[in-house]
């Protein structure tokens, strides 16, 4: 299992005011625990102690990130009754529990598919191309990225981000 509280990682965009996420600094400081208990003689508790200090950093972060988007997205749609949660992470059973406790305490449901099928997003974005391409759908790749996509279609730019 590991001892979740053993190393302590940051938390990165932990109680910002906006809905900003990343997980910026969170890998560098796993990287770092870990060449430091790798150095000397390390077992297999220390890397099941970072690795359950590292889902621990995730979890708490990501619910506060949701929690914060929750309020904005209820405050501006006050019909709102769902939280999804899809794609690999959502395999993940502790993540699950505290999300779910994140939309009880917003008074909605948490929908999350069950985790058999909750696969990597990049496997299902491949095979819906696949799918496209036996069909003869094609882009032509004629497009300008956007790394940073406003939250608010209103906006020409995301505030705050970094």
């Amino acid at each position: 299992m590991g001892d979740p509280h053993r190393f302590k990682l940051p938390r990165p965009m932990f109680g910002r005011p906006n809905c900003n996420f990343s997980f910026s600094g969170l890998k560098t400081a796993v990287r770092e625990q870990f060449l430091k208990i790798k150095a000397g003689q390390h077992s297999s508790e220390d890397i099941s102690d970072l690795c359950a200090s590292f889902q621990t950093s995730v979890v708490v972060t990501v619910a506060d990130r949701c929690r914060k988007a929750l309020d904005v997205f209820l405050h501006r749609h006050n019909d709102g009754k769902s939280l999804v949660i899809a794609g690999g992470v959502a395999s993940n059973q502790r993540l699950r529990k505290v999300l779910e406790a994140v939309a009880i305490e917003r008074g909605i449901s948490l929908i999350a598919p069950p985790p058999v099928l909750c696969t990597d997003n990049g496997a299902m974005i491949a095979w819906a191309g696949l799918e496209r391409l036996k069909m003869g759908l094609t882009d032509d790749l004629n497009f300008a990225p956007r790394p940073r996509w406003p939250l608010d279609p209103g906006s020409s730019s995301v505030s705050g981000a970094g």
